[in-house]
């Protein structure tokens, strides 16, 4: 039988191969020959050329030595920058004794425990001058009237229901605030913030003073945020600033069947053998303000939390920051709605300049580029 495999002393396999590779040619010269792909092609490889991770691996080593010298400045730069936070922590705690006394007026004021002379209680509004124009004009026919309606007017005992009025408002802590928490927070006093002794490690106390109440024993309920103003040994260039890494909540002594933090639930268990029914009571968790003083732990032995238990203590962390960044400082804008309307313009304005770099750099990538360079 004559051999097939082989025709003229060249293998078959070897002029299929060759007829292969010129048809993949021909579709290579066809494909690149579309316009198209061709600026997907270059897109691609302009995308790729222009990485800073890129350019870093083309540089000659002499030049990466002296960028990694350049880091270790940088790690150099990080500590120094702690050591300064840590000085603007003792500057914070030497201010917080200068503000205290002002605080605790506020609180006297609020309690109704005194009241404010003629010159604290003068106010001068922005519509000043067309309010008293007005006022002159009502004066002079209403007199009378005024006289009667002030006899009646009731007079509440200093400002009623004034720290809870500021958890309405604010709807970071209105979200937090169950219908049955709301006639407790109606006790609250006062909020005050306390900062770590000089040489301890940096933290603050978030301190909610209650009056005597049916609700819980305790005239005083703490939580503690630690922080912590040192780079991370693992990734030294992420530092920026003091950051709380934990915090601690305090035992509420709830007063028999006042705890809103529990619920009491009935069910139904039928027994294996006999197979009778019997009811029984339990307590499980209940949504409620009040949790507020029994926060998740951050993980310390080196274990990562799961996604839902880190944003919790994200949210947790950010709300302590605010208590002591923006509600006990400005309390009265607060309650008056103020402070709530300048945080509400500022966010919108800040969205609003977003999108308008959005569109600016959908026209103009390049110039942006330039203009905006990264350092």
């Amino acid at each position: 039988m004559a051999d097939n495999s082989f025709s003229d002393g060249v293998p078959s396999d070897s002029m299929e191969a060759d007829k292969n590779a010129s048809t993949t040619e021909k579709l290579t010269d066809q494909v690149m020959q579309n316009p198209q792909v061709l600026a997907a092609l270059q897109e691609r490889l302009d995308n790729v050329s222009h990485t800073p991770s890129s350019y870093i691996e083309t540089l000659p080593k002499a030049v990466k030595r002296r960028i990694n010298a350049l880091k270790q400045l940088q790690v150099r730069c990080a500590h120094i920058e702690a050591k300064f936070y840590e000085e603007v922590h003792d500057l914070e705690r030497k201010y917080a004794a200068l503000y205290q006394p002002l605080f605790d007026k506020r609180r006297e004021f609020i309690t109704g425990d005194v009241e404010p002379t003629d010159a604290e209680s003068e106010w001068h509004s922005e519509n000043e001058e067309e309010d008293k124009l007005a006022g002159d004009m009502k004066n002079k026919v209403v007199i009378a009237e005024k006289e009667i309606a002030t006899a009646e007017e009731p007079n509440p005992k200093g400002i009623p229901e004034f720290w809870f009025t500021i958890f309405r408002n604010v709807d970071m802590l209105s979200e937090l605030v169950q219908e049955y928490d709301e006639p407790i927070l109606k006790h609250l006093q006062d909020i005050k913030v306390k900062f770590s002794d000089p040489g301890q490690p940096m933290s603050f106390v978030l301190e909610f003073h209650f009056e005597p109440n049916d609700y819980f024993t305790n005239s005083v309920l703490t939580k503690t945020y630690k922080m912590k103003s040192e780079p991370d040994k693992a990734d030294p260039f992420s530092f920026e600033g003091p950051e709380i890494v934990d915090c601690d909540g305090c035992t509420i002594d709830w007063k028999k069947g006042k705890n809103v933090t529990v619920k009491t639930i009935k069910k139904k268990q039928k027994h294996k053998g006999r197979g009778t029914v019997r009811t029984i009571t339990k307590q499980v968790p209940n949504e409620s303000f009040f949790n507020f003083f029994n926060p998740l732990k951050a993980s310390g032995d080196g274990e990562s939390l799961d996604e839902d238990s880190e944003f919790t203590l994200a949210s947790d962390f950010e709300i302590g920051h605010f208590f002591r960044e923006r509600i006990v400082p400005r309390a009265v804008l607060y309650f008056t709605g103020e402070a709530v309307e300048d945080d509400d313009n500022f966010e919108e304005g800040e969205e609003g300049e977003e999108e308008e770099l959005e569109g600016d750099e959908e026209g103009e990538d390049e110039d942006d580029a330039e203009i905006n360079p990264k350092v």
